[in-house]
């Protein structure tokens, strides 16, 4: 059957404003999960800041992408790409319910050099591989080098792929299930929507669906 599309409203990229047209893709991709990504400077200073553009991406060799994107108001850089610049390394931290209000405040704008785990009042735990340091209060912590960044443009809010490579998970054993697996209800996450909303992945919100056969 053929509809007509008169009852859709259109936006093209070219004739929408940024603000706009980015608050219509984030409240439709939904939801997202998020990535807390800790890396540091070449000088070691640390830095915390959370990222919902962010998935898997591949399971031999594992991969994870994530991206700091340009800002959209002024066109700079963020301070955890400039960091995997310099050191192209990460940890990315799982976000559960009971973190959310800290990871929202660690995306402050802060100056560089600013400890966000200290901003925050989360603790800083040494990785076993890498440099940056892990989030002690996320569950999950994957330490992962950086294979490559791939800049999508050069204008305001473009975006920056961050293709890493997972080189060892840390995982919270009271999250796991009777066969070793992350027991959803007990891990708690979180993930963004658009605006300011979030959702939590635990309760009536979780439901199953067996694969076709």
């Amino acid at each position: 059957m053929i509809s007509s599309s008169r009852e859709y409203l259109h936006f093209d990229p070219k004739d929408t404003s940024i603000p706009k047209f980015h608050h219509l893709m984030l409240g439709a991709i939904a939801p997202r999960p998020i990535a807390l990504a800790s890396t540091i400077d070449k000088d070691g200073r640390p830095n915390l800041s959370p990222f919902s553009f962010y998935n898997a991406f591949g399971a031999n060799p594992p991969i994870l992408v994530f991206s700091p994107s340009r800002r959209g108001k002024d066109n700079t850089t963020k301070h955890t790409y400039d960091n995997i610049r310099e050191v192209p390394e990460v940890v990315i931290n799982a976000v559960t319910y009971e973190m959310v209000k800290q990871v929202s405040d660690s995306s402050a704008d802060f100056p560089k050099g600013v400890n966000e785990f200290a901003m925050v009042g989360f603790t800083m735990e040494p990785s076993d591989l890498i440099r940056p340091f892990r989030v002690k209060e996320s569950p999950v912590h994957f330490e992962c080098k950086v294979l490559q960044v791939i800049e999508t443009g050069h204008e305001n809010a473009a975006g920056n792929l961050v293709i890493c490579e997972i080189l060892r998970i840390h995982i919270n054993p009271e999250i796991l299930d009777e066969s070793g697996k992350i027991d959803p209800h007990k891990i708690d996450l979180v993930g963004r929507l658009g605006s300011d909303y979030y959702v939590r992945a635990s309760g009536s919100a979780i439901f199953e669906l067996p694969k076709p056969l």
